[in-house]
């Protein structure tokens, strides 16, 4: 596990920085699994980040204590096969597949095979109400934003970026590489529901092909 930095995030509450984004994953699955066998002290939020860990309404008694404890941790890797995944349908047929194709030196039919096979896990949220951010396909499938960002994005379209794949739940602007489309978008945020967001933080995702329509 890499060096960890702990610091003061107000009354009750401390930031974890971590030196990587899968280093961030990792203290993440520890702490809920910590927290789960009643290995924390009462902490109300944990909230994670690209490359943080956010703690907060950490009884104020504890904060010292935790500090200590969280800096020497051993933490392992997560494991990307607990809990059952959520099933994703998408539609791949998105405008930038011929160049994400080019970037990983596949013909353009490989894309969608290869993206349905990866086993995804969320490892943050945010940009807008029900977009997690997930991980798994390998560094060299990774590609860079677009060079132009497009000024509207649809809801629904799944989009790749550097580690990251998303799913947009509304539209707006982006400057990710577009390979499809998920029906019935409005699920991956519901108020209604508890919890509201479809993929919280650590769970697992997978995408499904789907026929193409409307």
């Amino acid at each position: 596990m890499s060096a960890v930095r702990v610091l003061p995030a107000g009354p009750g509450a401390l930031l974890v920085e971590l030196a990587s984004g899968e280093s961030a994953e990792a203290f993440h699955a520890e702490l809920l699994r910590r927290r789960a066998d009643g290995g924390l002290p009462a902490v109300r939020e944990i909230v994670p980040g690209a490359t943080t860990v956010l703690l907060d309404g950490i009884e104020p008694r504890a904060v010292a204590g935790l500090v200590r404890r969280l800096t020497s941790w051993e933490v392992p890797p997560p494991r990307r096969d607990a809990g059952e995944a959520v099933e994703i349908p998408v539609v791949y047929d998105g405008p930038d597949l011929a160049d994400v194709a080019g970037a990983w030196g596949v013909p353009v039919a490989d894309v969608p095979r290869i993206h349905a096979r990866t086993e995804f896990r969320v490892a943050f949220c945010g940009f807008a109400p029900g977009f997690g951010y997930l991980t798994g396909l390998p560094e060299h499938l990774r590609v860079p934003r677009r060079a132009t960002p497009r000024t509207r994005v649809p809801a629904g379209a799944l989009a790749l970026a550097g580690p990251y794949t998303g799913v947009y739940p509304r539209s707006s602007p982006g400057g990710w590489q577009l390979i499809g489309r998920m029906p019935g978008p409005e699920v991956l945020w519901d108020p209604g529901r508890e919890p509201a967001a479809l993929l919280g933080p650590g769970s697992r995702a997978r995408f499904v092909a789907a026929e193409g329509a409307g």
